[in-house]
């Protein structure tokens, strides 16, 4: 199925410019805008009010809401949970000679916004021209700062072109905001506060109890008076500004917002803990907040830019993509996770899925391992749900949910939420994945094991003895590719419990053996028995894995290779999404898949299998693939890039820079597609620069797409910063960090890598060229 660009935006290495307000297009555009710092996010809209379609969207990681589901067996969850909107910090209304501000019925001109990837600042400017004639310059400058968690930021200059006069100016705190996914307010405040300068209120959700500290501090040399307004969930001024033609008048407002999810947490110590963060945050002003957000991302690109040269859309889509990754999660907040739209939109709920560990960790490990810690961390701290869970499912260990955002199952669908297996074998992974790469193995010991030895007891407690192989398996299950409903020995799910089976058993006895006592005291406290190890260690040997040796492909499950076979370029590209055009059951009923499952684990243990395995499983499953999911391109593009196959590599990657960028889906405007913005990160670097991270060295090699010049990346590895640089003969590897080498192999051959570099040539087959 062709997926088709709808291309809008000008194109800029450094920024994402639009010019001219699209009011059909202002959703998708305020997805594109968003802005976040991993505690906060906020969507594009414009503060000023807009009568037209808007999805005023104030998110907060964490913070959530809940709503009762029907459920009549044991198993299926009665309650789920979701990522509540929240306070518009934002808010301003402007009305000069009583005509207010709106772009949906103003006459306006010169329009255009931008957001500036290296000051990581939006920015929007427009002329208002009034009913009476009159016209006005209007530029609005937002950023919710990187290096304090807590603080936004807004200024407004208003240029008079033709007139000396004032303006009425409102702005506030508005907690009045409808969550539109579910059609109401979930907000009730519980007191507001005027004190220091600073304006403040607390909210609370209806149902969870969940509050938010938010405030405010206003200033401008252009006030001439000031009026305080309050209504059940707002509160703000109303300020009168002076105006004189051709002269800018400066508003600033600075806010701090300070979320808390302890119930327990007296109202006292909310109030005093807000307020205290108010002061601290405000006192430097908004230009030293500017100033710091400029300085953070100036440190971020020199150690995470990638280089493209000869392709000016991917290079700006590749920046975007990077500039969402940090936005959405930079490990400030450890026990935070990444929702699927990260904090920029109300689709899937804010909720975190198995696409954590597998597609999104990646990235932070190679460019910022204290966030990919951070995002173990939350997996560690939600581990008591994960075990309830197990309970209720009637197994023992840990079952780490399929969607959440606390750690409890927020997934209303029974087939995804029971049957989908695979997130306790992502987050073992994932841990043996950042332990290899980064060799925390503090965190390995103190959190890591426990989190291994309960992921393992449910697995042992899930599966089933097969009857006619006598091999141990999972039934009734659900793997990654979706469209396959409860099967019998799924091989993804089946290969990464043997795989997470083994690693826990090394890490069981690595840590008996390297720090004896921490590992009495936690085997004693887990119950943990020499048994058990010798019962696992059994079902890893006994592990079915569905494979034709003769032809040397997996069956993606038992009774896959005997499916009825659709072809999936005769299905109308009117049926697509699928989801959307096709009955739900049958969707079931062919070998058509939805995205990479026996495909995803050659990814993720690529190098355990021959390039010959390779290849002849992908020239199997990848006609059968309909890339339903956003994540599914990406993966495909690096195996074919791995197996000579540049030209379909390159055709698979065309648009997972640009996915959000030019609405390939159709679907930009409900949030950005965070994970796979990962996931295009992962196209480039695993991809074209042919890294391999699962074996015993760090593998590089690269290839050149023959419409680039050259590429470049950056890596961090084992503590030090790596730059490689391809171009078209030659590859340029060296270290940027000081005294800093280490050990790789680049095109099968060992070399160390430290600060002088080397300089290897790029082999004629990886410039772009067909095998």
């Amino acid at each position: 199925m062709p997926k088709i660009a709808d291309k809008y935006l000008k194109i800029d290495p450094w920024a994402i410019v639009e010019e001219g307000f699209d009011p059909q297009r202002n959703r998708v555009s305020e997805s594109i805008f968003s802005l976040g710092n991993e505690y906060m996010g906020v969507r594009g809209y414009p503060e000023e009010g807009y009568s037209g379609d808007s999805l005023k969207g104030s998110y907060f990681n964490g913070l959530f809401e809940q709503m009762e589901v029907s459920a009549h067996y044991k198993g299926i969850i009665r309650s789920l949970r979701f990522m509540v909107n929240a306070v518009d910090w934002l808010y301003t209304r402007i009305t000069i000679d009583g005509e207010t501000l709106d772009l949906a019925t103003s006459r306006i001109s010169d329009y255009s916004r931008r957001l500036d990837f290296r000051t990581g600042i939006y920015s929007r400017e427009f002329v208002w021209h009034l009913q009476g004639g009159k016209s006005i310059k209007l530029e609005f400058t937002r950023l919710v700062s990187m290096t304090a968690s807590n603080l936004g930021g807004q200024r407004i200059k208003l240029t008079p072109l033709n007139f000396s006069g004032t303006a009425q100016l409102r702005t506030g705190l508005d907690f009045s905001v409808i969550h539109e996914d579910q059609g109401r307010g979930f907000w009730k405040c519980l007191g507001k506060d005027n004190r220091d300068g600073i304006r403040a209120m607390i909210g609370e959700t209806a149902n969870t109890g969940n509050r938010l500290y938010a405030s405010y501090k206003a200033h401008s040399d252009a006030m001439t008076a000031s009026v305080d307004i309050e209504d059940e969930l707002f509160i703000g001024q109303d300020l009168t500004l002076r105006l004189e033609q051709g002269q800018v008048a400066v508003f600033d407002k600075l806010v701090v917002n300070y979320a808390e999810k302890n119930l327990l947490t007296d109202l006292d110590s909310l109030w005093a803990r807000g307020h205290d963060l108010a002061l601290k945050h405000t006192a430097p002003g908004l230009e030293t907040a500017l100033e710091d957000q400029h300085a953070y991302w100036k440190r971020i690109w020199e150690t995470s830019d990638i280089t493209i040269d000869g392709d000016e859309e991917n290079q700006q889509g590749i920046r975007f993509c990077i500039f969402q990754l940090y936005q959405t999660y930079h490990g400030d907040n450890p026990g935070f996770n990444i929702g699927a739209k990260g904090l920029t939109g109300e689709a899937y709920r804010g909720l975190a899925f198995w696409d954590t560990e597998s597609y999104c960790l990646p990235f932070y490990i190679f460019n910022n391992p204290k966030a990919a810690k951070s995002l173990l961390e939350f997996r560690y701290k939600s581990l008591p749900e994960a075990l309830q869970r197990a309970r209720d499912v009637d197994c023992e260990g840990a079952f780490y949910p399929i969607a959440t955002i606390d750690g409890t199952e927020s997934c209303d669908l029974w087939q995804h939420s029971n049957l989908q297996l695979h997130v306790g074998t992502a987050v073992a992974y994932g841990l043996w994945h950042y332990v290899k790469i980064v060799g925390d193995k503090a965190f390995l010991y103190e959190k890591g094991v426990e989190m291994l030895i309960q992921i393992a007891r449910f697995y042992a407690t899930r599966g089933q003895w097969g009857q006619k192989t006598g091999q141990y398996g999972y039934y009734g299950v659900m793997g990654p590719d979706e469209f396959q409903l409860m099967v019998n020995n799924n091989a993804y799910t089946n290969l990464l419990a043997k795989k997470m089976f083994e690693y826990t058993l090394e890490s069981v006895e690595e840590m008996r053996r390297e720090e004896e006592a921490a590992f009495n005291e936690l085997a004693g406290r887990l119950e943990l028995k020499d048994e058990e190890l010798v019962q696992w260690k059994h079902l890893a040997e006994h592990m079915r894995i569905p494979k034709d040796e003769q032809s040397g492909i997996y069956e993606e499950h038992d009774g896959f290779f005997d499916m009825p076979h659709l072809d999936i370029h005769s299905i109308p590209v009117t049926d697509f999404p699928l989801y959307s055009n096709w009955s739900y059951d049958r969707l079931y009923r062919y070998d058509m898949i939805k995205q990479p499952d026996v495909l995803m684990f050659m990814f993720l243990y690529n190098q355990q299998f021959t390039l010959e395995e390779k290849r002849v499983n992908y020239e199997y499953y990848e006609p059968r693939c309909i890339h339903e999911s956003s994540l599914s391109p990406s993966i495909h593009s690096i195996l074919a890039s791995e197996l000579g196959k540049h030209q379909e590599a390159y055709k698979f990657f065309e648009f997972a820079t640009r996915l959000d960028l030019d609405n390939y889906n159709r679907n930009t405007r409900e949030g950005l597609h965070t994970t796979s913005i990962a996931a295009a990160w992962m196209n480039v670097v695993y991809g074209f620069g042919g890294m391999r991270s699962d074996g015993e060295e760090l593998v590089l090699n690269p290839s050149l797409p023959e419409r680039w010049r050259g590429f470049s990346f950056h890596i961090v590895y084992q503590g030090t910063t790596l730059k490689v640089n391809v171009e078209r003969t030659q590859v340029k590897v060296r270290s940027l960090s000081e005294g800093g080498s280490v050990r790789l192999r680049i095109y099968g051959e060992p070399h160390t890598v430290d600060e002088s570099g080397l300089v290897i040539a790029l082999p004629s087959a990886e410039r772009g060229i067909v095998s």
